[in-house]
C-alpha cells in the first residue's frame, strides 16, 4: 500500500464549497448587524443639531439694517433685536430721565455694553427681546406714538404690552414698572469683515 494513501486530509477539505458559502455569508450578515446596533448607539452620545444650534453664535451683516430699523435673530432659543439707531435716537438717549438703572449697574451686559448707548458701537443696539419681567415681547414704541401708555415726552423705546414696562432706545427701564432690570445684552463682537457675532466676544463669555 502507498504511504501517499495513508496521509490525513486537510480540515478545509472536508467543507463543501455551499457549506463555506453559507458560513461566510452568516458572518458577514452578523458584523453588519453588530454595525447596524453601535452606529445608533455612538451617535445616541452625540449633541443633536437643534441642541448645538441652541447653544452656537450666530452671525449677521448689521449694513442690512436701516435707521431706525429693529433685526431679530434668534439665538439660543430667544429674539435677540439689533437696531440701528439713527442720530436722532442717539441724541435723544442723553437726555432720558426717570430710568430705574440708568447707569447699567446692575450686570445685564458685558463690561463693554456698560454706557449710555449699551453696545460697542453706539448706533447700533444688540439686546435681547425679551422683557424682564416675566418674560414677554416688547415692542417698538416710536417717538411721537399715539399709544397711551407712553408719557407725553416720550422720546422712543420699547412697551411691553403684557404688564406696562417701558424701556428707552438703549433698553433700560423706567422706574415704577414691573420689570426689575434693564434689558439683557448678549456677548457679542464685530468680526474683521464688520459681521456681527452674537453670542461670543472672544473673552470666553457666551
Amino acid at each position: 500500500m502507498s504511504t501517499e494513501s495513508l496521509l490525513p486530509v486537510p480540515a478545509e477539505c472536508d467543507i463543501d464549497p455551499e457549506r463555506r458559502t453559507w458560513l461566510l455569508a452568516t458572518g458577514a450578515m452578523g458584523a453588519a448587524a453588530v454595525t447596524a446596533v453601535a452606529v445608533p448607539l455612538v451617535s445616541s452620545f452625540a449633541p443633536s443639531e437643534r441642541a448645538k444650534a441652541l447653544g452656537a453664535a450666530v452671525s449677521m451683516d448689521p449694513l442690512t439694517v436701516a435707521p431706525g430699523e429693529i433685526r431679530t435673530v434668534e439665538w439660543r432659543g430667544q429674539p435677540v433685536w439689533v437696531m440701528r439707531r439713527s442720530p436722532d435716537m442717539l441724541a435723544a438717549l442723553e437726555h432720558v430721565e426717570g430710568l430705574a438703572d440708568p447707569a447699567s449697574e446692575v450686570k445685564q451686559q458685558p463690561p463693554y455694553a456698560t454706557n449710555p448707548h449699551r453696545s460697542i458701537k453706539p448706533e447700533l443696539l444688540v439686546a435681547v427681546g425679551i422683557c424682564t419681567h416675566l418674560g414677554c415681547s416688547p415692542v417698538n414704541l416710536p417717538q411721537g406714538t399715539t399709544n397711551t401708555s407712553a408719557p407725553a415726552d416720550w422720546k422712543g423705546g420699547f412697551f411691553c404690552p403684557c404688564h406696562g414696562s417701558t424701556f428707552d432706545l438703549a433698553g433700560r427701564v423706567f422706574k415704577n414698572k414691573p420689570a426689575p432690570t434693564n434689558l439683557v445684552v448678549p456677548p457679542h463682537q464685530y468680526l474683521a469683515d464688520g459681521t456681527l457675532l452674537i453670542g461670543e466676544d472672544g473673552s470666553g463669555a457666551t
